[in-house]
């Protein structure tokens, strides 16, 4: 995993297959058509969108107020926000996000993949950049992920990097205007260091 700059000059990680950036404003149209296709494909997933919010998928000026968001939850280092690339084409989003410092030292992931990218292993690959970076750039100790039981897509993205089984959280989500639960898995630094090389090997490096 590398450490760069766009040439928008926005934060990137870049692994083997997969580069990991900030979105900007200039990403709306992209990100806008990923999103209309795969509205039904995500929208099972995905919390209700809150009566009078605005529609970040068809007005840019939201989409560019949700990006202005992402990036002072970075400078905070309350979460860091991603769209993942492949060969410089958008296909989804991937997100670390409510940091906790103090004894916690935690953060949760979530993250969605364009349903045409869907099983490449682009989001495993994104999901072991990100642990590379919470667990050696931004000192965390756990990172969890939290995901449907029927999800069985997402489900197989962290099968693929063994990550542990932490239990069922009942009604732990509000998801598509029902409380649903979630499977819990979780990482921690101690396990991190014990397969990173086996992780990075693998997906990253």
């Amino acid at each position: 995993m590398r450490i760069s700059k766009s040439r928008q000059g926005n934060f990137c990680l870049e692994g083997r297959r997969v580069t990991l950036r900030a979105l900007a404003t200039s990403d709306f149209e992209q990100w806008s058509e990923v999103r209309t296709k795969n509205m039904e494909w995500l929208q099972k997933w995905e919390p209700t969108r809150s009566s009078g919010m605005p529609d970040v998928v068809n007005d840019r000026n939201a989409f560019a107020s949700r990006c202005n968001a992402r990036e002072r939850e970075r400078h905070l280092g309350s979460g860091y926000g991603f769209g993942i690339f492949v060969k410089g084409d958008f296909c989804g989003e991937i997100n670390l996000s409510s940091i906790q410092r103090g004894p916690f030292q935690s953060c949760y992931v979530g993250y969605w993949i364009d349903e045409r990218h869907a099983g490449n292993g682009y989001t495993p690959e994104a999901l072991a950049i990100v642990f590379r970076y919470a667990f050696e750039e931004l000192d965390l100790h756990r990172v969890q992920v939290a995901i449907i039981p029927r999800n069985k897509s997402s489900r197989r993205v962290v099968e693929k990097l063994s990550l542990r089984n932490e239990g069922i959280a009942e009604r732990y989500l509000e998801i598509d205007g029902v409380w649903e639960d979630h499977v819990r898995y979780a990482l921690t630094s101690e396990e991190w260091e014990v397969r990173k090389e086996e992780i990075n090997e693998y997906w990253i490096d």
